[in-house]
């Protein structure tokens, strides 16, 4: 038994709950770090949204299924990778809610974002076709975890691709996000001291997330919730909570493409849990312990991630009760997954 193993469920919720607001706090200064930074470095919100922000912000998740994985609990960790992707879409449909001057993604419309999406798409099918494969592995790594770093590397390459050299631009209306890559805010201070607070900032994030999952194993251990469960809510939610505030600050802020750059690109770092649950897990490939509700999970992030390139594409100025139409059925969608997965 481990120091872990011997907290009471009532301290572990008390440690859990620490780890969220920790994760809440720091959210909050890392997107005002991030908008300056992707001013002064001239890369954009939608870039470095795509890159940085959503690979920061990813970190609690990453610990997390690292960590799950680590100790064995496999369903755990594929819940948790893969549920943060439909979690952190339906924050974009709550931003969308905050947003009032127009529908979300109508004003955060771009090339990378849409780029972006595609990626997204394309990566959420290389679990789907490891499923029909034959079942092979490589020092108890399937090959879909080789070919998933692979394909996310390349499609950074045809998103800066769409910064530098757009091949197509949204129409520009009063209401349309102009990406600003001037030098930003003079009494910001220098780049060297943003990078550091930057760099601190995900360590803390990442502490917070090894946290939340030695809190979910307990919280399994004492209430016998089902790993997927677990994982593709609880966890996935509490480690996607980065997302939610930096997604929430930046529309605040109008920075519109760093937030939608920012969900995106941390829900394509989710997918590449997938490879480092398969590396942390020794007892052989961790499709081996895949289940339905995992694919159900990935069908509906598929989804719900084509609604939302959908939404980039007719550009809605206004809908009922000022939220877009795709905003509406993303939310409607994950809440009925959500109780599909409690239920089951």
């Amino acid at each position: 038994m481990t120091g872990w193993d011997q907290l009471s469920l009532s301290t572990a919720l008390i440690l859990f709950g620490m780890a969220v607001i920790a994760i809440l706090v720091a959210g909050t200064r890392l997107t005002v770090i991030a908008d300056r930074l992707a001013q002064r470095t001239g890369l954009g919100g939608a870039l470095f949204g795509s890159v940085f922000l959503g690979g920061t912000t990813s970190l609690p998740g990453i610990v997390t299924t690292f960590t799950a994985a680590s100790d064995g609990h496999a369903d755990l960790a594929i819940a948790n990778a893969i549920g943060g992707i439909a979690a952190q879409t339906a924050f974009l449909g709550l931003a969308d809610i905050a947003y009032r001057r127009a529908n979300l993604e109508h004003a955060a419309a771009s090339a990378a974002n849409l780029t972006q999406g595609v990626l997204l798409g394309l990566l959420l099918v290389i679990p789907l076709v490891a499923l029909g494969s034959p079942t092979t592995a490589l020092f108890a790594i399937h090959p879909a975890s080789i070919v998933l770093p692979i394909a996310y590397c390349l499609g950074l390459r045809l998103i800066s691709h769409a910064v530098d050299m757009p091949m197509w631009r949204p129409e520009m209306t009063p209401e349309t996000e102009v990406e600003n890559d001037g030098p930003g805010d003079p009494e910001a201070p220098g780049l060297t001291r943003l990078w550091v607070e930057f760099a601190l900032i995900a360590l803390t994030v990442a502490v917070a997330g090894f946290v939340l999952t030695k809190g979910a194993e307990i919280v399994m251990a004492h209430t016998g919730m089902s790993e997927t469960a677990v994982g593709g809510i609880l966890t996935a939610v509490s480690t996607s909570l980065p997302e939610l505030v930096t997604v929430m600050v930046a529309v605040r802020r109008g920075a519109l493409g760093l937030a939608v750059g920012d969900i995106l690109g941390g829900n394509c770092f989710d997918i590449l849990m997938l490879a480092i649950a398969d590396i942390a897990y020794r007892d052989g490939p961790i499709y081996a312990a895949w289940t339905e509700h995992h694919t159900f999970i990935v069908a509906i992030s598929l989804f719900m991630t084509n609604i939302l390139l959908l939404g980039l594409l007719r550009r809605e100025k206004h809908g009922f009760a000022n939220i877009g139409f795709e905003s509406a059925l993303i939310l409607a969608t994950y809440a009925g997954a959500v109780v599909y997965l409690m239920a089951g």
